[in-house]
């Protein structure tokens, strides 16, 4: 029996982004109620370059490639969503609030708890102590933000979609039809969710940052922005473990705070928003049942 890909994807604007071994699939909800559904092949950089398949490289290559994918399919679904007379928005528009968003979330997240720890440092004994605090600020900060902007209403409905795609790649893994009955049953909460890659990441930095040891604050964020792509390379490695042992009692109590993180960053679906994550999975299968490709790539996680 063929082993199942494991298909990732991602929420984004009123739709669902699916990506699969050869082909990438994006499906939104447009103002009249009608869904549209749209797809693209996927780069070769992995096929062309097979040292970004390696175990440690691959979670930073999966991670850029993510995010480029991320922008141009958020610029896509923001476009298709929009009335017909509505001004589409640009690839540029859509780049700049992504890199302002991500200089934010560096500040606040790497720079603004490094600080903090910094300035502490004479209270908090030795590198280990001091990351561990480090940590925890990191950790809240991150839980703080994901509660903050869940209050607002276009993130909601994003949540909702994400808690979609969960649920849809889930009824897929069971082997199930992909109708809305099969798929409303499935829980919300999946052990490759981003969500819970950047909660490993934030757990795995700690010892990672430890060893980095004391010095200057420009030296304590420099040095930390160098070993990320470690960081992000051994926390791919443990969510792609997770996902392959995922209901072994196990590894259970290993991915359980990402899972309980999920139940901020997913909101419970209704019967249209569970319609386009099918529409834009399904859209994958069809086509790869009919052109299966020669080598997949590196597997995905999800959104």
């Amino acid at each position: 029996m063929q082993k199942k890909f494991p298909y990732g994807g991602m929420a984004v604007i009123e739709g669902v982004m699916m990506r699969g071994p050869a082909r990438t699939s994006i499906a939104v909800r447009k103002s009249d109620g009608t869904i549209q559904v749209d797809e693209q092949p996927n780069n070769d950089w992995a096929k062309r370059f097979p040292f970004l398949k390696w175990p440690f490289i691959r979670g930073t290559f999966v991670l850029i490639e993510s995010l480029v994918v991320g922008i141009k399919m958020l610029n896509h679904s923001a476009n298709l969503a929009l009335d017909e007379d509505e001004d589409e928005l640009s690839f540029w528009e859509i780049l700049i609030t992504m890199v302002v968003a991500f200089g934010l979330a560096i500040l606040l997240f790497m720079v603004l708890p490094t600080a903090i720890v910094h300035y502490l440092q004479d209270f908090l004994a030795g590198p280990w102590a001091q990351n561990l605090v480090e940590g925890f600020i990191r950790i809240a900060f991150f839980f703080l933000y994901v509660i903050a902007i869940s209050r607002m209403p276009d993130i909601a409905r994003v949540f909702m979609y994400h808690g979609a795609e969960h649920k849809t790649i889930f009824a897929y893994e069971a082997g199930e039809p992909l109708t809305v009955d099969n798929v409303k049953r499935h829980s919300s909460l999946h052990p490759r969710c981003g969500t819970s890659f950047l909660l490993i990441v934030m757990i795995i930095s700690i010892v990672v940052f430890a060893l980095l040891g004391e010095g200057s604050l420009w030296y304590r964020i420099w040095s930390r922005l160098a070993v990320l792509p470690i960081v992000a390379g051994l926390g791919y490695e443990f969510l792609k473990l997770s996902g392959r042992y995922y209901g072994k009692g196990w590894l259970n109590f290993l991915i359980a705070p990402g899972l309980w993180m999920q139940r901020l960053t997913t909101r419970e679906p209704d019967h249209d928003q569970m319609e386009v994550a099918i529409a834009a999975l399904q859209r994958l299968l069809d086509d790869e049942t009919k052109n299966p490709p020669a080598e997949p790539q590196v597997e995905q996680a999800t959104g």
